[in-house]
């Protein structure tokens, strides 16, 4: 049984080779720090928390970050049996004592019998005799494995930014006011002529809305986070602030497009929403990255007609970040399409955040556990949170060459957009039409209590 490389010792690279180990399989731990440190970390120790320390939501019944810390849980979890022992006061929240909790993670994996660990960088694609291998290295990626892993897999699967739009959950959308169609009708390879959903606005709104933009307060970045502006992917602020009738004739151009509630009347400006998953539960808001601060964007976007009860998959954002257009490069197992002695985890995969990344770390890991011991891999269920995740970007995001030509696969956050729908009946005796926050509780519990149900088969 040949033991297992696994490159870079982050949270996903950590519950990697914990989960590894945990199958009797030897793994081989490759972390670069201390021999060459990064602009982010400040020590030695696996699974650094280099910014926020929450793991956010720990509700499992209600929230899809809180059903993954469960699933992580019952599948024997590092990260989470470490942040557990080291949990601070937090409301609902799990936040955790960073340095307490780093250290405890570097501990186990140290005091493990079948982990090796080498504190060497990786320069390149791995050793050709490495045939079992997870690249788990992160945002921060070294630039000669980038490059590496770039040039492997064509230069156009291998992104040095995020230049996020919002997402949207489709359910929130208020379809008395907006309505599907595609610029001139035009259908595109993939679509039918229907393809994006547009929220108008009258020229009063219009001007509300840019001032808001100009008035909003901005992210201040970190020197390493920073990344050069470049026309195709402009803040939304940044286009405003080179004049006002900018962004009319940039995302939210009205041309080509008939408000059939009031074809007589055009509107002065449009925002496109484009389908983001293949269920159709998720939609971006075109060309709407943006800097600004995540508490104003909800109530700035929620101006836009259509959108006043919008509920967000995920906010704007641009920021430095490596990461692969997974949809193309990689195979359900998390595999290489290129190379498949290679596997990606963590948030190179397109996850973001701490718990999804060491979620693909966990996931990963017992993939190649089970093909070091000549097993059989079995996805797990898309509606488990795992599966919701793995799914998503291997293979669940409508990536936009369909429409525009452009790529538009960003990371993504866990949350029950990403999930199969699920169907809910009214409690007896309930009248009327249900609706409100009751109903949305429970369709959340629907969501939750199937996921755990099914993760059990798989586990």
């Amino acid at each position: 049984m040949n033991k297992v490389h696994v490159v870079g010792g982050g949270l996903a690279g950590s519950e990697a080779a914990w989960q590894i180990a945990q199958a009797g399989v030897d793994v081989v731990l490759h972390e670069m720090r201390p021999i060459r440190s990064t602009d982010a970390h400040h020590t030695d120790d696996f699974a650094e928390l280099v910014c926020s320390n929450s793991f956010r939501s720990d509700d499992h019944e209600h929230n899809a970050v809180g059903l993954l810390h469960e699933e992580m849980r019952r599948a024997g979890s590092l990260i989470m049996r470490c942040a557990d022992a080291h949990a601070l006061p937090a409301g609902g929240a799990l936040a955790v004592d960073r340095d307490g909790f780093s250290r405890s993670v570097t501990d186990a994996l140290s005091s493990h019998p079948q982990i090796t660990i080498e504190r060497e960088e990786v320069a390149g694609l791995p050793p050709a005799e490495w045939d079992n291998v997870i690249i788990a290295t992160g945002p921060l990626t070294s630039p000669a494995l980038a490059d590496a892993v770039g040039k492997l897999t064509g230069e156009d699967s291998l992104a040095f930014f995020d230049a996020i739009a919002p997402i949207v959950h489709y359910d929130s959308i208020n379809m008395d006011i907006v309505w599907a169609q595609s610029r001139y009708d035009k259908p595109g390879p993939a679509g039918t002529g229907a393809d994006y959903l547009n929220c108008p606005m009258t020229e009063k709104q219009y001007n509300a809305f840019v001032d808001a933009l100009l008035s909003a307060p901005l992210h201040e970045f970190k020197e390493w986070e920073k990344v050069p502006y470049f026309d195709g992917c402009l803040p939304i602020e940044v286009m405003a602030e080179r004049g006002r009738e900018t962004l009319r004739h940039g995302p939210m151009k009205p041309v080509g497009l008939t408000n059939p509630r009031d074809p007589n009347n055009k509107p002065h400006a449009i925002v496109q929403l484009r389908q983001d998953n293949a269920l159709g539960t998720l939609w971006n808001m075109v060309g709407f990255q943006t800097k600004m601060r995540y508490g104003v964007q909800t109530d700035i976007f929620r101006m836009i007609p259509g959108l006043e009860n919008a509920q967000f998959a995920r906010l704007g954002g641009l920021h430095r970040n490596t990461f692969l257009n997974s949809p193309k490069v990689l195979r359900p197992d998390l595999k290489l399409k290129a190379d498949p002695r290679l596997r990606f985890a963590g948030q190179i995969t397109g996850v973001e955040g701490y718990v999804e990344s060491a979620a693909m770390g966990l996931v990963a890991g017992r993939f190649a556990a089970a093909e070091a011991k000549g097993e059989q891999i079995s996805l797990p269920p898309v509606t488990t949170a795992f599966g919701a995740l793995v799914q998503h970007i291997t293979g669940g995001h409508v990536e936009a060459e369909a429409y525009s030509g452009a790529r538009s696969f960003q990371p993504m956050n866990v949350n029950f957009g990403l999930f199969p729908p699920v169907t809910i009946s009214k409690p007896d005796g309930h009248k009327g039409r249900w609706r409100g926050p009751d109903k949305a509780m429970a369709k959340k519990r629907a969501f939750t209590s199937r996921a755990l149900n099914d993760l059990a088969g798989w586990l």
